[in-house]
C-alpha cells in the first residue's frame, strides 16, 4: 500500500473531482462533451507515456511541444499534398524518432544534462517553425479529419488507441527486460552498468522512443482539425510533465508506473471543464493546477526524506 501511496491518493483525488461533479453539474457527464474531451487528451496521454519513461530514466525532455509542433505541420503538409493516411502516419513516428534521436544522441553520447539540451532544441526547432512558417496554417483535405470515418467513430478510435498504448506500455514495462533497463538506470545507473545494461544505449532509445510517439500524438491532433496550427504544441511540454510527476512517478528517477500517470493527466484535464460547468473563471485553471503540481512534489519531498531516514 505504501509503495502506492501517491497513484492511489491522485485516483482518490480524481474520484473526489468526479463525485463532486456528479453533485453540483451533472451536465459534465453528458456523453459527447465527455468523449470530446477524452479525445483532446488522447495526444497528450501518448506524449504522456514516453515523458513517463524519459523521467523513470533519470532525465527530462522539454523539447517534446516543439517536436509535437514540428511534426504536426510537416506531416499535415505531406497529407495537404496528397499523401495517404498509411504512409503519413509512419511518416509522423519516423520524424519524431529522428528528433528525439537528436536529443538522445546529445545527452547519452556527449552526457550533457538532458534539460540543457532539450532546452537548446526546443528553442531552436519552435523558432525555426516560427521563421519557415511565419504563423501561416496548413489546410488539411477533407478526408483526413477523423481518419475520413463519422466523427464519433474517429473519436473512439483516438481514444481506444492511446489507452491500448498505456495499457501495451504498462505490461511492458512489468514485464519486459527492457522495462526493468528503464527502471535500473533510473536508479543507480552504475549499478546497472555493472549488471550488464549499457545506460548510454537505454538513454538514447528513451529519447527516441519518446520522440516516436510525439510524432504518432501530432498525428493524432491534426486528424481533429480542417487545419494545422504551427504552435499547436506550446505549452504541451508542461502539461505532459506536470501530468507525469502529479501521477507519482518521480521527478529523481527509478519510481514511477504509467497508471499514475494517466490518473494524473484525468486529474489535471478536469479541472478546466470542472471549472465551466461550476461557472468559476478560468482564470482559476492554471493556479489549481500549479496548486496540484505543487503539493504532488512537496509529498514527493517528504517521502523522499522519511525513506533516507
Amino acid at each position: 500500500m505504501n509503495r502506492y501511496f501517491r497513484e492511489i491518493s491522485v485516483v482518490a483525488a480524481l474520484g473526489v473531482v468526479l463525485v463532486a461533479m456528479a453533485i453540483f453539474a451533472p451536465a459534465f457527464f453528458q456523453p459527447q462533451p465527455l468523449l470530446s474531451l477524452l479525445t483532446r487528451e488522447a495526444p497528450t496521454l501518448v506524449v504522456a507515456c514516453g515523458m513517463t519513461l524519459v523521467i523513470i530514466c533519470r532525465q527530462i525532455d522539454i523539447s517534446v511541444g516543439s517536436v509535437f509542433s514540428v511534426c504536426s505541420v510537416c506531416t499535415g503538409l505531406l497529407a495537404a499534398r496528397g499523401w495517404p493516411l498509411p504512409l503519413v502516419l509512419p511518416a509522423a513516428a519516423a520524424l519524431g524518432a529522428l528528433l528525439g534521436a537528436v536529443n538522445g544522441i546529445l545527452v547519452a553520447g556527449l552526457r550533457l544534462p538532458s534539460i540543457v539540451v532539450t532546452l537548446a532544441t526546443m528553442v531552436t526547432l519552435r523558432q525555426g517553425l516560427n521563421l519557415v512558417r511565419q504563423g501561416e496554417f496548413v489546410n488539411m483535405p477533407d478526408a483526413v479529419q477523423w481518419f475520413g470515418l463519422p466523427q464519433a467513430t474517429g473519436q473512439w478510435l483516438l481514444v481506444g488507441a492511446s489507452l491500448a498504448l498505456l495499457v501495451a506500455l504498462g505490461l511492458g514495462m512489468r514485464h519486459l527486460a527492457a522495462g526493468r533497463f528503464v527502471y535500473a538506470v533510473g536508479t543507480d545507473a552504475e549499478a546497472a552498468r555493472l549488471a550488464g545494461i549499457r545506460p548510454q544505449l537505454v538513454t538514447l532509445l528513451v529519447f527516441v522512443f519518446i520522440g516516436a510517439l510525439t510524432g504518432l500524438a501530432a498525428m493524432m491532433n491534426i486528424v481533429q482539425s480542417p487545419q494545422v496550427q504551427p504552435l499547436s504544441g506550446m505549452g504541451l511540454e508542461l502539461k505532459v510533465i506536470a501530468a507525469v510527476v502529479v501521477g507519482g512517478v518521480a521527478i529523481s528517477g527509478g519510481r514511477g508506473n504509467l497508471w499514475g500517470a494517466f490518473a494524473g493527466l484525468l486529474l489535471l484535464a478536469c479541472v478546466a471543464p470542472a471549472l465551466t460547468h461550476l461557472h468559476i473563471e478560468a482564470y482559476w485553471e492554471k493556479a489549481i493546477q500549479g496548486g496540484i503540481i505543487l503539493l504532488a512534489v512537496v509529498a514527493d519531498g517528504v517521502r523522499s526524506r522519511k525513506s533516507n531516514h
